[in-house]
């Protein structure tokens, strides 16, 4: 697939950049300066060895992939999405964005829309919006070595869509669960929190979560 990551050159996007790249999808860094996206595409094609990942301006980048992952800041959303509507039209896109504050009193602290990927699917009306890979740390995506322990958990509102991205998770080695429609992104997002708590307490990097009995 031609995977264009809206905020790749940060840790989570380009870690999937790098998982995905290695299994022969292409990949498109986007960035609010493009010079930055180019600088991280050359990184990643001298660490992956593979020459299709490119890097462009957000706006480019959002027109020219096939399937957008928005790996932004979840306080980026409205000052960056609005301008990339229209070449999101249609198109499967995939919000990894989980609104943590750190140093607050609270951990995990939703947007009044329940939770950014629905933020997202605001913004992004006519986009086909799913919420997924928030319970993969950057530095497991980053050590493309050795596979990942544990499940993609995934939500929203188009079968098809849904479909998408569960094969985009297959291809990285993850098992993808459906659990169910976009409603359920906040509780999906709300667990990150979670596991940023267990890393944290339990001295670990790279908690996750597998579902059992299926």
């Amino acid at each position: 697939m031609n995977i264009a990551i809206l905020g790749g050159t940060g840790k989570e996007g380009a870690g999937l950049a790098a998982r995905w790249a290695l299994v022969g999808h292409s990949i498109i860094i986007g960035s609010r300066d493009a010079e930055r996206a180019k600088t991280k595409a050359a990184e990643l094609r001298e660490q992956t060895k593979k020459l299709p990942i490119m890097g462009e301006s957000n706006a480019e980048a959002a027109r020219l992939g096939t399937v957008i992952v928005v790996a932004l800041p979840a306080q980026g959303l409205a000052a960056t999405l609005p301008a990339v509507r229209e070449a999101c039209h249609g198109k499967v896109v995939i919000s990894t964005v989980v609104p943590l504050t750190f140093g607050g009193p609270r951990l995990f602290t939703p947007p009044a829309a329940g939770s950014s990927a629905e933020e997202a699917q605001a913004l992004l009306p006519d986009a086909r919006v799913v919420a997924a890979f928030h319970h993969i740390a950057a530095h497991e995506l980053s050590e493309t070595e050795h596979a990942i322990e544990c499940d993609l958990l995934l939500c929203g509102g188009d079968a098809s869509a849904k479909d998408t991205v569960a094969e985009l998770a297959r291809s990285m080695g993850l098992r993808p669960i459906d659990v169910g429609p976009l409603s359920n992104a906040g509780p999906l997002e709300g667990i990150t929190a979670i596991l940023a708590t267990i890393n944290r307490r339990y001295k670990l990097k790279n908690s996750g979560i597998k579902i059992t009995g299926l």
